[in-house]
C-alpha cells in the first residue's frame, strides 16, 4: 500500500474519533465549509512556497495541502482511486487537448 493510500485509510479511522484527540476529527466537525477553506489556504501556502528558495518549505507544504485534500474527498465520500482512475485516463492525452475538451 502506498503512503497515499495509508494516509487515506488513516484519516477514514480519524473521521469518527474524538474532537479533543484527532485534527482530523476536529476539522471534521467544523463542516465542510472549514475543510474546504482549509484545502484553500494550503494551497495559497503551497504556492508562496514554491516562489521561494526553501525547499524543505515546500515539500511541507506540499505535504500538508495533499493531506487536507484526503480529508475534503473523505468528507465527500470520494475514494482516493477515483481520483488516481481520473488521471490514469487522461495519461498519454496531451494537457492541452484534455483541456480544451473540458469546455466543449
Amino acid at each position: 500500500m502506498d503512503t497515499l493510500s495509508r494516509l487515506e485509510k488513516t484519516i477514514a479511522q480519524r473521521m469518527f474519533a474524538s474532537p479533543d484527540k484527532s485534527y482530523v476529527a476536529k476539522l471534521k466537525s467544523k463542516g465542510l465549509p472549514k475543510i474546504a477553506q482549509k484545502v484553500g489556504e494550503e494551497a495559497v501556502e503551497t504556492v508562496i512556497a514554491a516562489m521561494g528558495d526553501d525547499r524543505e518549505e515546500l515539500v511541507a507544504e506540499s505535504a500538508d495541502l495533499l493531506m487536507h485534500l484526503l480529508v475534503l474527498l473523505q468528507v465527500k465520500d470520494i475514494p482516493l482511486a477515483d481520483v488516481m482512475a481520473e488521471l490514469d485516463r487522461r495519461e498519454g492525452t496531451s494537457g492541452l487537448e484534455e483541456k480544451a475538451s473540458r469546455s466543449e
